[in-house]
């Protein structure tokens, strides 16, 4: 199989969130295509003032990310967390690959996404799959068609290992970014009372509620398609944010008025070089770091009031 290029047409303005975006989703580099200053890098650089014309009629307003993803990793997913983490980020974007059409994502997903362990006794598993378990396995059955989350990245697995360390038959669950609904479902399957799940996205919470019904979970489960906790109400016992680090700190400020004393929250999708920067907008709100778990990079970390 070849390698699979995507490309992110953004506005010029948003490059350096965008492209700290595109960096945390493969690790082989991104190439960016920016006009906005051509004119006066040409002379400072060249001595000259002219320019091929067609390089002249470039779209100076936007700029062009592009990431490469290997043919061992899955470029569904990959897209998948892009459009979630620019969505949530506020970022208008246009993206496309070389190989997959839109609509072919949920079948792509299909050459990659196989049966995962998670912790200590959970089981992810492809709808269109059958999975061997154990007695006492909770087995999550999945399909993400074009929501991010399978489990299949860091930052999913991280938030689910400390789902297993919070969820009890009394809890009330909210996922900020909730994507495939993967963290709500699990916390209903882990004996979880209720779950609440968010996303910008309308084709995610569509996703989500389809999950939810494959899990027969969707009684419990309320689904918001709204920006982070906008529409949001009421105080939870344990609150996921599997989003990215700028999105967290910005609500982290908001996300206090939905817990109590005990409440614990979860943050994922923090990459290892911004942990400190999270840390400290979390203390600055009141909030107290209870545990980290970390994987290639990776950061997720739990705290409470």
């Amino acid at each position: 199989m070849d390698w699979t290029e995507i490309k992110i047409k953004i506005p010029v303005k948003d490059i350096d969130t965008a492209s700290a975006i595109a960096q945390m989703t493969v690790p082989y580099g991104i190439y960016i295509e920016d006009y906005s200053h051509l004119e006066a890098e040409v002379e400072e650089i060249a001595h000259i003032d002219l320019i091929d014309e067609e390089l002249l009629k470039s779209d100076r307003s936007h700029a062009v990310i592009h990431i490469y993803v290997s043919p061992e990793d899955n470029p569904a997913e990959a897209a998948a967390y892009l459009k979630e983490q620019l969505s949530f980020s506020n970022i208008p974007f246009a993206l496309v690959t070389d190989s997959i059409k839109e609509e072919d994502w949920s079948n792509e997903w299909k050459k990659y996404y196989h049966p995962i362990r998670v912790g200590k006794k959970m089981i992810i598993c492809p709808s269109w799959e059958s999975c061997e378990q154990n007695e006492d396995d909770v087995k999550i059955t999945l399909d993400p068609g074009m929501a991010f989350g399978t489990g299949t990245h860091e930052t999913t697995r991280l938030c689910m290992q400390l789902l297993e360390n919070y969820i009890t038959d009394e809890t009330r669950m909210l996922d900020v970014g909730c994507g495939s609904g993967i963290l709500a479902i699990t916390a209903l399957l882990l004996g979880a009372k209720s779950a609440v799940g968010v996303d910008i996205d309308e084709l995610a919470v569509k996703v989500a509620q389809e999950n939810a019904e494959r899990n027969q979970v969707s009684d419990k489960l309320q689904l918001i398609c709204g920006d982070l906790t906008a529409k949001v109400e009421g105080k939870y016992d344990v609150i996921c944010a599997n989003i990215v680090a700028d999105v967290i700190i910005r609500m982290s400020h908001d996300i206090c008025s939905f817990m109590h004393k005990d409440s614990v929250l979860l943050c994922s999708g923090i990459i290892e070089p911004r942990e400190a920067e999270v840390m400290r907008a979390m203390s600055d709100c009141g909030l107290k770091h209870i545990t980290t778990l970390r994987e290639r990079g990776w950061v997720a970390a739990a705290f409470t009031l």
